[in-house]
């Protein structure tokens, strides 16, 4: 196996570790499940920004292809295709520290002062710190995203299911009526698929997983990871679409909403 074949099914082991859903619905398919892309949560500091994260992706073949803004959220993006072109596309993002409130910001920092981060750390080096849920909640407070990685630290934070490479469903829609058939919730926020045809991607994902997480002394259930689906479209040259609509991701990140 090569060794980024090694890295992608490590990073799917550690994903399905807290989110349980992602395994079953890829085994509901009845087929071996193409992964699009996957997606990582950082900040924008020096030692564990986007960049950091995509330098060390290099080594394995990936380059980066799209920026994005996400005004709303607050975040920057990018992502990275390998050139080995089956394998999936990675979604790095990241908050901007300095549109927070100074104490936010300053917890981060501080935080991350005292965290040793080397490159594989950046993307399943979870967490290395003790967690308190107030800190958690005044967090969740300014940012959703922000209470997120404060819990899970550095790890895969989706993997998307390719409607394109599968043979028993080629429709989103299909896909959605059939994880719903199996008691799965989706993410309605901004209705359940996100984005057109006409914007050459269309996705849908399910709400995070509910997991236990201990905080000091006591145990609280806060939402883990989700699992997303993308149907791709051609542009007018037949090249399909491999970039991302800001819009619909705005929409995809309220999947790890409580």
């Amino acid at each position: 196996m090569s060794r980024v074949n090694t890295l992608l099914n490590e990073m799917w082991e550690n994903y399905i570790s807290y989110t349980p859903s992602a395994k079953k619905i890829s085994k509901l398919f009845g087929e071996e499940v193409v992964n699009d892309h996957i997606a990582f949560r950082t900040l924008n500091l020096e030692q564990c920004n986007i960049f950091k994260q995509a330098e060390y992706l290099q080594q394995f073949g990936y380059k980066i292809s799209g920026d994005y803004h996400f005004e709303q959220k607050k975040l920057n993006a990018i992502h990275l295709e390998n050139t080995e072109e089956r394998l999936p596309k990675i979604f790095l993002s990241e908050l901007i520290l300095e549109e927070f409130s100074s104490e936010l910001k300053e917890f981060f920092v501080n935080l991350f002062n005292e965290v040793h981060l080397s490159g594989k750390d950046l993307f399943m080096g979870g967490k290395s710190w003790e967690l308190h849920y107030d800190i958690y909640t005044k967090l969740a407070q300014e940012s959703e995203y922000a209470s997120w990685l404060y819990v899970w630290g550095f790890c895969p934070n989706h993997f998307t299911v390719s409607i394109n490479h599968l043979t028993k469903y080629q429709d989103i829609v299909d896909v959605n009526a059939m994880v719903k058939a199996n008691g799965f919730t989706l993410n309605s926020s901004g209705g359940e698929i996100k984005g057109t045809k006409e914007e050459l991607l269309e996705q849908s994902s399910i709400m995070a997983d509910k997991i236990k997480v201990r905080f000091g002394s006591i145990d609280e259930i806060v939402p883990s990871c989700y699992y997303e689906f993308a149907k791709r479209y051609s542009d007018s040259t037949g090249q399909i679409y491999q970039g991302f609509v800001t819009t619909s991701a705005d929409k995809i990140f309220e999947s790890t909403n409580k």
